[in-house]
């Protein structure tokens, strides 16, 4: 499938739609919408269920060199005042920060990103690593490993993935509770 047919599955949310426009406003740098909230929708559009369904929260990732929490917390609350008026939970964050926290939380390394996008080839599943921005009206899209495993609902192990295998089962039986149609292939596939 196609970027247009992302794009349309994509925007058929409206709160990706507030979302998007919000961020060109806000002029982050590097700012990009990503991940279950664009992936979710392309599989709640081709599975004919309504949009947000299944939505945990919408992620927006920006890239800003100054790492410390004070910077990282006045965009949050930039972004948390823009979009108030949004009943959905947007979580907002710094990908220069991630190598500071990630091996705590998950007990691994996470080598540094050079940019906002660096990141999504670092996904548990290629399905999964999709972005989107709105840049003076027009619709940029961020796809690493491409759609074919979006479109074909099919999740699998990135094989360059920093994301611990627990990780991975969690996150699949959770969206296959929500959308039996897809596919999740084992982890050592």
């Amino acid at each position: 499938m196609s970027q247009t047919s992302l794009i349309a599955h994509a925007l058929a949310d409206p709160v990706n739609v507030r979302i998007l426009d919000a961020l060109e406003g806000l002029d982050l740098p590097d700012a990009w919408l990503v991940s279950g909230c664009i992936f979710q929708a392309v599989w709640n559009g081709l599975t004919g269920r309504a949009p947000g369904h299944g939505v945990n929260d919408y992620d927006v990732f920006y890239f800003d060199p100054d790492t410390s929490w004070d910077a990282e917390d006045a965009v949050i609350k930039r972004c948390a005042a823009a979009l108030a008026d949004v009943k959905a939970e947007i979580q907002v964050r710094n990908q220069a920060r991630v190598a500071i926290w990630y091996p705590q939380k998950f007990g691994r390394p996470y080598p540094p990103v050079a940019n906002a996008l660096e990141g999504l080839e670092r996904f548990l599943a290629p399905c999964c690593a999709v972005a989107l921005r709105r840049v003076n009206g027009a619709i940029e899209v961020a796809a690493p490993f491409g759609l074919d495993d979006l479109f074909a609902l099919t999740v699998r192990r990135n094989p360059l993935t920093t994301g611990p295998e627990s990780q991975y089962h969690a996150k699949s039986a959770r969206w296959k509770a929500h959308w039996p149609e897809i596919t999740v292939l084992p982890w050592t596939a």
